[in-house]
């Protein structure tokens, strides 16, 4: 078993790798984007499915809190939250416009919006990733196995070098918790 714990280490060690030498330019594009839009008074709006769906609120929940320092509370909004807007929406329409929805009725010219997909591909993500382009937003994607349809459709695009479902979360997160700490860095309190 120790050798296994090993071999599941190193392949995150090696995939964590991977995406810093194929991303770290679009991470620091990333993080610009994300101070120009708190400087503007927008807000960033996160979403995903299941994984992704907690990553969201993580993320969100790092901006709204802290993340290393005390400073004031910067927007950030996960879409996966809201179990009755969800619910009813799943409902009424389908799964597929549920962060549409949100964005066209939360959103405004100078947000950004932020989808997470571990494939690239989750419809109801990507429908939201379009109706934030309808409006004028700012697109970030965060994907894995190539990037998907996602990855084309937003602004900037980070991928994952892995088709490997829990490696692309684990590189999912320091790729969040990068953009965290260097937004905060530059964030007066």
């Amino acid at each position: 078993m120790k050798d296994r714990i090993k071999d599941i280490f190193e392949e995150s060690i090696r995939v964590k790798e991977r995406t810093l030498q194929d991303n770290a330019d679009k991470v620091a594009a990333v993080v610009r984007e994300i101070q120009e839009v708190f400087r503007h008074d927008g807000k960033i709006f996160f979403f995903g499915n299941g994984g992704s769906a907690a990553d969201s609120q993580h993320i969100a929940a790092e901006f709204i809190g802290r993340f290393k320092k005390e400073r004031r509370a910067l927007p950030a909004i996960a879409l996966t939250t809201d179990t009755s807007i969800l619910t009813a929406l799943g409902n009424d329409y389908s799964f597929d416009i549920i962060f549409a929805r949100q964005i066209e009725g939360l959103a405004r010219r100078g947000d950004l919006a932020f989808g997470i997909s571990t494939s690239g591909n989750s419809k109801n993500v990507i429908e939201g990733i379009n109706q934030a382009k309808k409006m004028g937003l700012k697109t970030v994607s965060l994907t894995g196995c190539g990037g998907g349809q996602l990855a084309r459709l937003t602004d900037i695009s980070l991928v994952v070098p892995s088709v490997e479902t829990p490696r692309i979360q684990e590189s999912h997160l320091c790729i969040a918790h990068t953009i965290c700490e260097l937004v905060e860095e530059n964030i007066v309190a």
